[in-house]
């Protein structure tokens, strides 16, 4: 049932079938309906909410893409009774060229490699405040790129022009105008001087593009009364330092057999062997990224548009905007992090709320 869709008042079971499809249950339809032939349409509608499944992305970053690790996370999911729906091999060649790694880290990519410095909203008191010129100077000058047009101009390679950026910092020619966006003054020696936003992200880049990097996922579904999700990540995954993490989660295992999986070295927080979704609505942006699948095609995607979203909404939240209602006292904040954790139900609710 699609956002368009009207709810009906009444359905019989023939109806209640065609609207629950393969979620239809007839003992379930009997024991709403009670002494009747019929439930209303929001009785099949919170039918339906009550029992949307927990869905999540898991990935083995490149690091740690090996045989062994393939079987021991794919093992590790089942015996958690996580039901694995699809899994394979995403090429770096494919990751590069659909820039899926940037959309997975949109609010730090964006500035990086998908748009301009025209295109981002600078805040001109703030950056001439800290450099000493007009925004608006170095814009019409062309003296301010992202960080995949830095490399270009400067002749240099994602680990040359991470030296140059960290070189801006002991010199205090970098500034951070919020979450993720940051811009240096980055110098490289024959080279005109270029303000560049988030030039660190092109080494995380690195890591999973190119011939020799892949990643292996696994497109998961699980009921959130045998696992709740604040465990899918606590427990079975472990914390993102994998020293953190309990010996026996998937994080602290690949930590503890690094050399039996054959990794190329110690995990660490940043190489820490696994990603996997913070919540349903990461679970279902990372799919529509990685997988390119369709809103509807996805167990979360559905539950948002039968609760009335449209798909222009749904987009504009996976890429985690800053939404009124999503922070403390419904101030303005990361969807993402006020659905963190929250199983299927919570977090439609959540969304349902936040929308209004």
């Amino acid at each position: 049932m699609g956002a368009s869709a009207s709810i009906p008042e009444t359905l019989d079971e023939a109806k209640a079938q065609e609207m629950l499809g393969s979620d239809f249950d007839s003992s379930k339809f009997k024991e709403l309906a009670g002494d009747g032939t019929t439930i209303t349409g929001v009785q099949a509608l919170d039918y339906l909410n009550s029992s949307t499944k927990n869905s999540a992305f898991v990935f083995i970053k490149p690091h740690a893409n090996t045989e062994a690790t393939q079987v021991f996370v794919k093992e590790k999911l089942g015996g958690a009774g996580l039901t694995i729906v699809s899994e394979g091999t995403i090429s770096g060649t494919d990751i590069d060229s659909k820039k899926l790694i940037d959309q997975h880290y949109y609010a730090i990519a964006s500035k990086a490699t998908i748009l301009k410095p025209a295109d981002l909203a600078v805040p001109a008191d703030k950056f001439e405040e800290k450099f000493g010129e007009p925004w608006a100077k170095v814009l019409e000058e062309d003296r301010a790129v992202n960080a995949m047009d830095a490399c270009d101009r400067f002749g240099l390679d994602s680990e040359g022009l991470e030296k140059a950026w960290r070189l801006c910092e002991p010199k205090d020619k970098v500034v951070k105008f919020g979450g993720g966006f940051y811009c240096g003054l980055v110098e490289v020696e024959g080279k005109d001087p270029l303000y560049v936003f988030n030039a660190f992200f092109m080494s995380m880049r690195s890591k999973f593009v190119g011939e020799a990097n892949s990643i292996y996922y696994f497109s998961v579904e699980w009921d959130p009364a045998t696992l709740s999700w604040a465990d899918f990540r606590g427990n079975l995954l472990g914390p993102t330092d994998p020293n953190e993490a309990p010996e026996e989660s998937i994080r602290g295992t690949i930590l503890k057999k690094w050399e039996e999986f054959k990794l190329p070295g110690v995990p660490n927080k940043g190489d820490n062997g696994v990603h996997a979704s913070a919540s349903p609505l990461e679970g279902l942006a990372e799919k529509m990224n990685w997988l390119e699948k369709p809103i509807a095609d996805e167990v979360f995607g559905a539950a948002l548009l039968r609760n009335g979203f449209d798909e222009d909404t749904i987009k504009a939240w996976s890429v985690d905007p800053r939404v009124a209602g999503a922070g403390d006292d419904g101030a303005e904040g990361s969807i993402f992090d006020a659905l963190e954790d929250m199983n299927a139900m919570d977090c439609l609710a959540k969304c349902k709320a936040i929308k209004g």
